[in-house]
C-alpha cells in the first residue's frame, strides 16, 4: 500500500467525526434557540395577559367607586375609625356590595375590627378583583390602593364628592396599583401621600408600582385608566395625587381606555348623564 493511500485511509474517520460533531452542535444550537424563543413568547404572552387582567380589575373597582358615589353621594372614606381614631374598616370592604359580593359583605362584622377572629376568617375569601395576577406576594394581600392624606381624594375618615375634585376628575388619581403591598385586602391601610409621590416603581418597593414592566397602572377620578412610566417626575406625580392644588397636568402617561363608556353624542368635559357602566 502506498504512502498516499495510508494517509487517505487514516484521515477519513477523523473527518467523519468532525462532521458529526458539527451537525450535533448545529442541532443543539437550533434546539436552544427554539426553546429560548418559546420561553420569550410565553413570557410576553403571560405579561400581556396579566396586564390586561390588571386593567380590567382596576376598571371594575373604579365602576364600584362610582356606583358607591351614585348611591351615597360621596366616594367611600379611606377607612372607618374607632373612638380612639384607630382605623378599623377599609374602603375595600365598603365596596363589596358594589362588586357583586353582597354575601361576603353580610358576613363581615362592622361591630368588630377588621382583624378580629371572626373577620380574619374571611381573609381567604378575597375577591379576585383586589389582586393583580402578576403579583407573587401573599394571596390574601391586595394590589390596589388609594392614596391617603390631606389634599388627596381620600383624606382619612372624610369622604369626597365629585364636586370636591377642584383640579378636575380627569387630572386626579383615584386608585393606584402597588406590587407586593403586604396589605391584607381587609386592612384599613393604603399608600400615604409621601409613599405615592416617591416615584413609579421606586427602589424601596413602597409606592405606586407593578410587575408589568417599567410602568404602573392607575385610574383617575373620571374613570380613565393610565400606564404611568418610571420616567414620570415626582412633581408631576404630586400634581396628579392632589385634588385641589390648582395645578393640572394634561400629559402624564399612556392611556389604557376608560371604565366608563360615554356616548359619542356627548361633547362635555366629563361623563354625561347617559354614561354607561361597563
Amino acid at each position: 500500500m502506498g504512502e498516499n493511500e495510508i494517509g487517505a485511509s487514516t484521515s477519513q474517520p477523523g473527518e467523519g467525526r468532525r462532521k458529526r460533531l458539527i451537525r450535533r452542535f448545529v442541532l443543539a444550537t437550533a434546539c436552544v434557540l427554539i426553546l429560548a424563543g418559546v420561553w420569550v413568547w410565553q413570557t410576553i404572552s403571560r405579561n400581556v395577559a396579566n396586564t390586561t387582567t390588571c386593567v380590567d380589575h382596576v376598571k371594575k373597582l373604579v365602576l364600584a367607586m362610582h356606583a358607591y358615589h351614585d348611591t351615597l353621594g360621596t366616594f367611600p372614606p379611606a377607612y372607618f375609625a374607632d373612638r380612639t381614631g384607630r382605623p378599623i374598616h377599609s374602603w375595600r370592604v365598603l365596596l363589596l356590595p358594589f362588586l357583586g359580593e353582597r354575601s361576603l359583605y353580610n358576613k363581615y362584622r362592622f361591630d368588630e375590627p377588621w382583624d378580629s377572629p371572626h373577620n380574619r376568617e374571611l381573609a381567604s375569601q378575597m375577591p379576585a378583583v383586589f389582586r393583580c395576577p402578576a403579583d407573587r406576594g401573599d394571596a390574601t394581600n391586595t394590589n390596589y390602593l388609594v392614596v391617603t392624606g390631606e389634599g388627596t381624594v381620600f383624606p382619612g375618615t372624610r369622604s369626597r364628592r365629585f364636586a370636591d375634585i377642584v383640579d378636575g376628575p380627569a387630572y386626579t388619581i383615584l386608585l393606584v396599583e402597588a406590587a407586593d403591598s403586604q396589605i391584607n385586602w381587609m386592612e384599613p391601610r393604603d399608600l400615604t401621600y409621601d409613599q405615592a409621590v416617591g416615584g413609579i416603581n421606586p427602589p424601596n418597593g413602597k409606592g405606586i408600582s407593578s410587575r408589568h414592566g417599567n410602568f404602573a397602572i392607575v385610574a383617575n377620578v373620571d374613570g380613565s385608566i393610565w400606564m404611568l412610566p418610571e420616567s414620570l417626575s415626582r412633581d408631576t406625580l404630586r400634581k396628579l395625587v392632589l385634588c385641589n392644588d390648582g395645578e393640572v397636568v394634561p400629559d402624564f402617561g399612556r392611556p389604557k381606555g376608560s371604565a366608563i363608556e360615554t356616548p359619542q353624542a356627548h361633547s362635555g368635559d366629563g361623563p354625561s348623564e347617559g354614561a354607561v357602566y361597563k
